[in-house]
């Protein structure tokens, strides 16, 4: 199956793209840089967990890009609360 036709991926994408225009005005560099990291880590690593040949290998990515879901939510918690978003 090609990564790009799912939906997860297509969603994971956008939501990239949102933290990304988001943050943009942000001057807290270093938050700024882990939050664009974390939600750009989700579609990375479930694209590449699809490449990958074994069902093993994706499982691994999928569950690297589960648990940059986590990080990201944590980070949109306290970027709330602070008031950068």
């Amino acid at each position: 199956m090609n990564f790009e036709d799912l939906e997860i991926w297509k969603r994971s994408v956008k939501l990239s793209i949102l933290i990304y225009k988001e943050t943009l005005s942000l001057k807290d560099y270093g938050f700024k840089d882990q939050i664009t990291r974390s939600a750009l880590s989700i579609p990375s690593n479930i694209a590449e967990g699809m490449e990958r040949d074994s069902v093993k290998e994706t499982k691994h990515f999928l569950s690297y890009s589960k648990a940059s879901c986590g990080e990201l939510r944590t980070q949109i918690i306290i970027a709330k609360e602070v008031g950068f978003l």
